[in-house]
């Protein structure tokens, strides 16, 4: 069932526009993130990952992986931010570790109004090295 997230959420990445997987270089590590709506997870994966499935629901993904190591594995990192909506409100992210195999990815939800944008700000440390990502992002009710 774990492998079966990890490729929803490689097929999800693939399959939107190209905007909805980005990534950010810190330092030596490599940022993936993504953001998509909870219900592109089949209902079993997101009982079994205690998701929320909702169209007034949204995943936030993220990434980091190691470019000084050979092949640029993924590695654990501090990952904390913050989404504002437009009128101000702010909501934290708790995000949560997910380990399969070799990949590592942190995921957090993100409850939504629908038409609602917002502005993430994303904190990334590993070690001696951290950074930020910002992004927006407008969320509909499907």
């Amino acid at each position: 069932m774990k492998q079966l997230l990890i490729a929803v959420i490689a097929t999800i990445s693939l399959a939107l526009p190209a905007q909805a997987e980005q990534l950010k270089n810190i330092g030596e590590l490599e940022v993936h993130y993504s953001t998509f709506p909870s219900t592109f997870l089949t209902a079993d994966i997101a009982k079994n990952y205690r998701i929320q499935r909702s169209r007034y629901s949204a995943l936030i993904n993220v990434t980091v992986l190691d470019t000084s190591v050979e092949g640029k594995p993924a590695v654990a990192a501090l990952v904390k931010g913050t989404a504002r909506n437009l009128v101000g409100n702010e909501k934290n992210l708790t995000f949560r570790e997910v380990r399969e195999g070799d990949a590592i990815y942190y995921i957090a939800e993100l409850s939504h109004a629908n038409e609602e944008r917002f502005r993430f700000n994303i904190d990334i440390s590993r070690q001696s090295t951290s950074g930020n990502i910002q992004f927006e992002q407008t969320y509909f009710a499907e």
